[in-house]
């Protein structure tokens, strides 16, 4: 089957209008010849003639009745998801957002995030979800639709990126511990027992590369997934959590915590979404929002 001319639904919505192959030409910017042409077409689409002389006019056939309610809706329909978006009201939006994120991230700026969308659209709802791993198919599909982390290699090459804040890693160990007084050198850091983070259950890292260089190595007595379980450890034992700052403030609370003793590179945490959800307004607030929230906690 043969694809049909769309176009000929403007022509023939506008031939119906005026019964008249001047007036429409006119209306069209088209030679009355040229209309006459999109005339047969249409005589020949839909099987019927349409318009018929009748004296020094033209009149519809009951078909062409029958059909311009119908057409003149489908154009308009048409001219109406071609033109761009209109204003969005924040203030009447009703939407759920899905932001996947580590838990530091949810806890830290979780709580200014909700209070800063709700204040501004209470019909928002902010859905976090873990993150596993850095696979971007959940944005490609639709059911994330922001994420926050580090970009690497791994990201999708489509994926949007803007970077939110920059972090470091700083030890925390429980109020009481040996590190809380005097100065921690890098070897009193290195004798302690260590927490090691890592999705894919690794034990070394930037802060062991900065130790070996030193010709220290420390001891890792335990490696967990996130950095809410590192804490959490290190808060009921005497195990050393070495975390980002800035994503575990509220993780943290009641807990002592350090400038490493060597020197490690700076993280970027980036905010990240799939370049389908570029122009859409309700996702351009919501990325504006964490933005912010992130720039003032």
């Amino acid at each position: 089957m043969s694809t049909p001319d769309l176009n000929l639904l403007v022509t023939l919505d506008v031939l119906l209008a005026e019964g008249s192959v001047a007036r429409a030409a006119e209306r069209l910017r088209l030679s009355p010849s040229a209309m006459s042409r999109q005339l047969a077409r249409l005589r020949e689409a839909t099987g019927d003639p349409l318009l018929v002389r009748a004296g020094r006019g033209l009149v519809p056939t009951p078909r062409a009745v029958e059909l311009r309610e119908q057409v003149g809706r489908i154009v308009e329909d048409g001219r109406a998801v071609l033109r761009p978006a209109e204003a969005l009201d924040i203030s009447r939006l009703v939407r759920t957002f899905t932001l996947r994120a580590s838990e530091g991230f949810a806890e830290s700026f979780g709580p200014g995030l909700i209070a800063h969308l709700s204040g501004q659209a209470p019909g928002v709802r902010l859905r976090f979800v873990q993150k596993p791993d850095k696979d971007s198919t959940p944005m490609r599909d639709g059911s994330v639709d922001l994420e926050t982390g580090v970009v690497d290699e791994t990201i999708g090459p489509e994926v949007r990126t803007q970077a939110l804040f920059r972090d470091r890693f700083i030890g925390v160990v429980r109020i009481g511990h040996p590190l809380c007084r005097d100065e921690i050198t890098p070897a009193r850091y290195t004798a302690g027992g260590h927490i090691a983070v890592s999705r894919r259950g690794l034990d070394k890292g930037s802060i062991d590369d900065a130790l070996n260089a030193l010709g220290l190595d420390r001891q890792v007595a335990t490696i967990v997934g996130g950095f809410s379980t590192a804490l959490a450890l290190a808060r009921a034992s005497d195990l050393i959590a070495s975390v980002p700052e800035r994503h575990t403030v509220a993780l943290r609370v009641g807990m002592h915590s350090f400038p490493l003793p060597v020197p490690t590179p700076e993280l970027t945490i980036s905010l990240l979404w799939h370049p389908r959800m570029e122009a859409d307004p309700a996702h351009r607030w919501l990325r504006n929002c964490v933005r912010d929230v992130c720039a003032a906690t």
